[in-house]
């Protein structure tokens, strides 16, 4: 904290600290299934690996715009990994930085983005389920819930009014 900072700016950052502890430890991040950073970061690398796996035995590695789409995510998923360890940096000395507020914009997006990556891989088998009555495979399921990923815990239209008042000090967005 220095002299210039505003009680304003100190309010901000210690709301952006609660909300980080809040959701990154504690039952609320074992409900979701984090349990720590880091373990978040283990399954969506896991996801990727395997739809990595699906593209070679598919022969989906042949097609060159699925290709870039697979390099895309991994580059995405190391982006993600090196914002995550920013922040943790940044509530570990006690300022969290704008890189918190996007974290969940991002994660949801590029999450959304794996599931239809994977129904591409799969091509038209991905329409047909596995068995009845509504049998979903491992990628089908992926497809599908990771659409709630942004919407859950803030939407991404939520998170970026935040990030457009709170981190650049934009606005509010006029109402009729």
């Amino acid at each position: 904290m220095n002299e210039s900072e505003s009680a304003a700016d100190r309010a901000f950052r210690a709301e952006i600290r609660a909300w980080l502890e809040a959701n990154l430890s504690g039952p609320f991040a074992h409900a979701r299934g984090l349990g720590g950073p880091g373990r978040e970061q283990v399954g969506l690398r896991r996801e990727l690996d395997g739809v990595i796996g699906l593209a070679r035995r598919t022969g989906a590695l042949g097609d060159p715009l699925l290709r870039d789409r697979l390099t895309r995510s991994h580059l995405g998923l190391e982006i993600m990994r090196l914002n995550a360890m920013r922040t943790m940096a940044g509530v570990a000395a006690g300022a969290p930085g704008p890189e918190s507020s996007i974290s969940k914009l991002v994660w949801g997006t590029w999450h959304r983005e794996l599931g239809e990556l994977a129904m591409d891989v799969l091509g038209a088998a991905g329409m047909v389920a596995d068995g009845e009555p509504y049998d979903l495979n491992d990628w089908q399921r992926l497809f599908l819930f990771s659409r709630s990923d942004t919407i859950y815990a803030g939407s991404n239209e939520i998170q970026r009014n935040i990030i457009a008042g709170r981190v650049l000090g934009l606005p509010r967005e006029a109402r009729p």
